[in-house]
């Protein structure tokens, strides 16, 4: 019998729907980018005070009920229909009561967030929120009917469709009304699909069942747990500058946090096949085999990211105003210091404990992290401004890695030398540090416009990035030589097509 090819049964399939992901980013994206232009930093900022409740809520209502459809669906076929039926009477639920509880609580918010322009927008996100919250099973149900295709579309021509709906009222009318009633009937299409989409997989209509639903909630409830406190302790340092500044000033707070999706996608991806085969390791006994998986990851993803940081880090002004306009200058400082969170995303300490079935553990690093930022950001805001929100931030990064590299010692048996790559970390840190200063010191030297800028500042930073770690980085020798042979591979076929 033939073994069916790995690279049609698992890896075709993931590259297609990372690339309708980045697609529909690259569309999503273009929505902040127009907004900054068409209005001034208040309204913007209530924009992103609006979307800040959102992404709170979208996470948490979820309540774990779309994300278990990965379980549950493959795993019990027969009853496919129920579960999705389940979700959708949950989050159909969730929504509802978030929309009440927005509507009844907008003047409170407008309070809180010192924005009394605020207040009539609020039912607006929340109906934008029931909507899509209904919607969010689409893209999950696709992916484990082995949709891949639709999947794809979905990722895709859904965010093209929501940049569109959002940007064009904007452009038109000028008015952030306009904007969230385009939102809104994004979510109204889109939901309109799921239902297309399900009558047709479902035409004979799931039925309800209660004992389906209490094992539904059953497993979605722990992991609606840690999903409310992973958002509550990433947006909590947005809400606390929210009530300490004015709108305008949160605007500039909230373009200098701007997210890199690239981190996430490499994050991801790296993380899914390192899950799989050091569980393949501990599974056959080679506990230093899966040690040496681990230490090879990080030491790799920490020269991507470092380069990646470092890169972002000596063009922060230029990209910053490039994108945001001169507006929002004063953003480029603290996206500057937010993006080295990027280099501790290399330590994937969550991953390595999921894989010895230790997530109750993630819970207790969640509640580390909302702990370090609710009980220091506002000492560190009146030390350092907004500098100090985003140092905060980092602080509970570092304290949750080190808490997690320690866990992970203990998990794998190891000394505390043996538990991460630390002369290869020092090493990519050097140099990145050393490639980071010609552009930073030419920069006011050349003076050049602000496009050419960027592109000189990110190639000097690129050639002397990639040629210091060729040289003094952490690059094994057998890795230098595979460069080597790919590099003078193309030069050999171009000479032998000369010759002929």
């Amino acid at each position: 019998m033939t073994a069916p090819a790995a690279g049609g049964s698992v890896f075709k399939p993931a590259f297609m729907l990372m690339s309708g992901r980045a697609v529909g980013f690259i569309a999503a994206f273009a929505i902040p980018v127009v907004l900054v232009r068409v209005f001034d930093q208040s309204g913007f900022g209530t924009y992103k005070q609006l979307f800040l409740l959102y992404t709170t809520l979208y996470g948490i209502a979820q309540l774990g009920m779309a994300e278990s459809l990965y379980y549950f669906l493959p795993s019990s076929p027969a009853q496919r229909g129920s579960f999705i039926l389940n979700s959708l009477i949950a989050l159909g639920l969730a929504g509802m009561f978030c929309l009440a509880l927005l509507w009844g609580g907008a003047g409170w918010l407008a309070k809180w967030f010192h924005n009394p322009g605020l207040a009539p927008y609020v039912p607006a996100i929340g109906v934008y929120l029931l909507l899509m919250l209904m919607a969010a099973v689409f893209e999950i149900v696709m992916i484990t009917r082995k949709h891949h295709l639709f999947a794809f579309g979905a990722y895709a021509l859904s965010d093209l469709v929501r940049a569109s709906l959002f940007v064009l009222p904007a452009l038109i009318f000028h008015s952030l009304g306009a904007v969230f009633l385009g939102g809104i009937a994004f979510a109204a299409l889109r939901l309109s699909m799921v239902g297309v989409y399900l009558r047709r997989e479902f035409p004979h209509g799931p039925v309800f069942q209660w004992g389906l639903m209490k094992r539904h909630l059953a497993y979605a409830m722990p992991f609606a747990l840690a999903v409310s406190l992973e958002s509550a302790q990433t947006n909590l340092h947005m809400y606390v500058v929210s009530s300490y500044f004015d709108t305008a000033t949160f605007a500039v707070y909230s373009v200098g946090c701007l997210q890199v999706p690239l981190v996430d996608f490499l994050m991801t991806s790296t993380s899914s096949v390192m899950m799989v085969r050091m569980s393949e390791d501990l599974r056959e006994g080679r506990l230093g085999d899966a040690l040496e998986l681990w230490l090879d990851t990080t030491r790799k993803l920490a020269m991507v990211f470092a380069c990646l940081v470092g890169g972002l880090m000596v063009t922060s002004h230029q990209l910053i105003v490039l994108l945001f306009t001169q507006a929002y200058a004063a953003s480029a400082p603290l996206f500057a210091v937010w993006t080295t969170s990027m280099l501790f995303a290399a330590i994937m300490t969550d991953s390595v404990m999921r894989v010895h079935a230790d997530t109750r553990f993630l819970i207790v690093i969640n509640v580390i992290r909302l702990t370090v930022v609710a009980s220091a950001i506002g000492l560190f805001l009146h030390a350092f401004g907004l500098m100090g929100a985003v140092l905060v931030t980092l602080l509970s990064t570092v304290t949750a890695k080190c808490v997690g590299v320690l866990r992970i010692r203990r998990l794998m048996g190891c000394s505390l030398a043996r538990v991460l790559p630390w002369k290869a970390l020092a090493q990519t840190v050097a140099v990145t540090g050393a490639a980071m200063a010609p552009p930073l010191l030419l920069k006011p030297v050349l003076a050049l416009p602000l496009l050419p800028s960027l592109l000189v500042s990110g190639l000097l930073f690129g050639l002397g990035y990639l040629g210091m770690l060729w040289c003094f980085g952490p690059l094994k020798d057998s890795e230098r030589k595979t460069v080597a042979q790919r590099l003078q591979a193309p030069m050999s076929w171009a000479g032998g097509s000369r010759r002929v």
